[in-house]
Order: structure tokens, then sequence, then C-alpha cells
């Protein structure tokens, strides 16, 4: 397959800001149904959500997504305009510049490799809102496997000197390039390289599941950066006392701490209530993953929870934990270095265990699919 990257065929640019809250901000369903609760006018966060709207009435999101392609039919009408045969060259924040385009499902795990396990209702939720819309609205970011570098200056020198279609208050700036030269060797440093997923791999999972083409941005940075992921506690009335004496009886080493501060290094946990818990040593390959050693053994063997159940959140670092967290079990960023030789060992990490930022904004380009 040579031309698994390809440009939008038809795709929607923004016309000034993406209608409705900022589409990314929010990390777990309770906080998108706030959102939509306070918001009630026609958005893309209602179009990626239609079961958490007002207007849902207990619907599944089968039932909602008709009502979610005619609002976003809207949204294309009066907040959009429409291109053809473009790809984007799409500078994050200030920080990272990469390519925006199509990869064909058939890629995915081929040329597009997963970094990440995935939870399966997420997958599957994702796949269906890509067969009822039709379109991509939100972008996977993917990086270079290897060298990047040139992938980087390609971009940048498409760019030098011209101002940008979309331009956000936070950086965000976006250009277009159609057919010709520019956007044939654009297409062509995509290719050049096997492409590991950074952000998204739920997206491109669905992708692959719907046989849905992949909106994505290819980036190596220059300044991506990974933060930490935590897990929260929720809704057990487990004390941080009781959760200490769970830990201890699983063989765990754990520390009263006054205000631990989130750890810098793999190897420990932090709970803010004042405990520090060291991880055992992993008995399988190296190098430790952290959020594996703590789903499997402080969550479900201690504790009997259910990793994927609704007692336990992932949070991004820098996110709001809610009102109603039990604790929050602070996890080191995983180390670049140990992402790619997890890979090169022909191994997945665990579920949400890496956050690269900056991140693609959801709604600049969107695609059809």
């Amino acid at each position: 397959m040579t031309d698994w990257a390809r440009a939008l065929e038809t795709g929607w640019v923004v016309d000034g800001a993406v209608p409705g809250p900022d589409v990314d901000e929010f990390a777990e369903p309770a906080e998108v149904t706030a959102a939509l609760a306070r918001s009630r006018e026609p958005s893309l966060l209602a179009v990626q959500h239609p079961h958490r709207t007002p207007e849902a009435h207990g619907r599944t999101l089968s039932e909602a997504l008709p009502g979610a392609r005619r609002m976003l039919d809207q949204l294309l009408s009066t907040a959009y305009q429409r291109v053809h045969d473009v790809v984007a060259v799409y500078e994050v924040a200030g920080r990272t510049i990469g390519v925006l385009c199509l990869i064909d499902p058939a890629a995915v795990d081929d040329q597009v490799r997963h970094s990440e396990q995935v939870y399966p209702g997420i997958v599957a939720e994702r796949a269906a809102m890509l067969a009822g819309l039709g379109r991509a609205t939100s972008a996977a970011m993917l990086m270079p496997i290897g060298a990047g570098a040139r992938l980087t200056s390609l971009a940048q020198r498409a760019v030098a000197g011209r101002p940008p279609l979309v331009a956000t208050p936070d950086a965000h700036r976006l250009w277009l390039a159609g057919p010709g030269p520019v956007q044939d060797e654009l297409l062509a440093a995509v290719r050049s390289r096997p492409l590991l997923v950074a952000d998204g791999n739920h997206r491109v999972a669905a992708s692959a599941a719907a046989g849905s083409s992949l909106l994505a941005l290819v980036t190596a940075g220059p300044h991506l950066r990974l933060g930490a992921i935590h897990r929260t506690i929720a809704g057990t009335g487990l004390t941080t006392a009781e959760l200490a004496a769970a830990w201890r009886r699983a063989g765990l080493t754990v520390r009263e701490v006054r205000d631990p501060a989130p750890p810098r290094v793999p190897g420990t946990v932090t709970v803010p209530a004042g405990l520090v818990v060291e991880l055992p040593e992993p008995t399988g390959p190296r190098p430790r993953i952290d959020h594996g050693i703590v789903e499997e053994l402080l969550l479900s063997d201690a504790l009997g929870l259910d990793p994927e159940g609704p007692h336990v959140r992932v949070l991004p670092e820098g996110h709001d934990p809610g009102p109603d967290v039990d604790a929050i079990l602070q996890l080191a960023p995983v180390p670049l270095a140990d992402v790619l030789a997890v890979h090169d060992q022909g191994r997945l990490m665990p579920r949400k265990s890496t956050y690269f930022t900056p991140k693609p904004r959801s709604g600049l380009l969107i695609a059809q699919l």
C-alpha cells in the first residue's frame, strides 16, 4: 500500500472559533454532561456526545446519533468553509508542527502502530460515532518512529511567510496545501517512516474497527512533552488509613509523608492526603510501566476494584479531579525512552499511561470519511 496517507478529498475548516464549549477540556463523562447542561446551543461538544445532552432524555448513543448528524450539518453550514483535496500544516500551541491528513484504516498495525492497550467499550463507542457521523471531528496524534526532523523542516518551510487560515488565541495555527509539489512532498514525508500513536489510541482502534479513514496529525515535535496521567478512586468511601492498610496487607511498603509531591521518576505512587507507596520491581520485561502495576496490584488485587469500572478514573496532569474523589494516585510521567523501548520489544503500554502535550484541537479541520 503506497498511498496509505493521503489528502482530504472533502473537509471543512472552521471560520472563527469552534462552536460551543472547548471540546478538549473535559476528561470524564460527568464533566461533559455538566458542560452540555450549561450550554444548550448547538456545539461540537454536543455532536461528539449526543447521548449526554439534556435533550437526550436517556437515549442511547445509537438513538441520539441521527440528531447529532443533523446538528453537525448545521454547524458545517454556518461556522465552517468547505475545502477539497487538501492537507493541512498545523502548528500546535506554538510548540510543535506537523501535517494533518487522512490515514487508511488498513495501515493500522502495519504503518501505524499502537503504543497502548485500549478500553474496548470506548473503542466501540467511537467506532459508532464515526459510522454515524460520517466525518472525523478530532485527530489522533502520530509521531514518526526514528528520524522525523525532515517532516518538521518541510512543514515549517511550506508555511514560511504565509498567514495562517486559522489562528486561535492560544497559538494554534493552520495552513492548507492543495494539490501540487508541496502537498506531494509533505505526504511523502509522512509515508517515509512507520508512525507510533502518541495520542489517540482509541481513535486509531475505532477507525480500524469502523473501516473508516483516520484523521491524524503527524508530527515529530520539536517540543512534544510527556506529562503524567494519574488514577483516581471515587465513590468507594475508602479513607486514607484504609488504603494504607490494604496496600500493606498486599505486601507493599507504604510511608506516611506530609503533602508528598507527585513522583517525577517511575517507582513510587503518591497520594496527596499523605502516602507514598513504593512499587515492587517488575517481574516481566523492563522498562517498568507503573500504570500496569498500579491497576493490577494496588487497585484490583489490594482493593478489589475493577480498573475499567466506575470507581476508577483517569486523571491527566493538570485536570480537576472532581468533588467526589476519595483518593488520587499520582504516577510519574513515562519517559519517552521507555515508550520507545516497549515498542521495540513488540509490547503495548498499559492503557492511558502516556499524556503527550500539546494536543491538536478538535474541530479546526473536519474530514469527510
